[in-house]
């Protein structure tokens, strides 16, 4: 797992200092923008994986806590917003 993440940030000092041809630049960095996106949502989805069952359990033992649960499960679904929010700006 450790290559993998060094090989990946030694991608922008090349970005940055023009060492490709641009089109090649581009379509890595589409690359990498469709990557960040995609592990963002693997991420999101297996953390609510796990908040929808419990949240599930406590809300069939006590419904007052359904306000509670809906808003822990939606809550990693802000890190794939946040992943198509960096994609735009950059």
């Amino acid at each position: 797992m450790f290559e993998i993440a060094t090989a990946l940030s030694s991608v922008a000092p090349v970005l940055q200092n023009g060492g490709w041809e641009p089109e090649a630049a581009q379509h890595l960095a589409t690359a990498a923008a469709a990557l960040a996106v995609g592990l963002a949502a693997l991420g999101a989805g297996i953390a609510e994986r796990g908040i929808g069952a419990a949240a599930m359990g406590a809300i069939a033992e006590n419904e007052d806590l359904f306000g509670r649960g809906l808003i822990m499960t939606v809550l990693p679904e802000t890190l794939v917003i946040l992943a198509l929010v960096v994609v735009f700006v950059v």
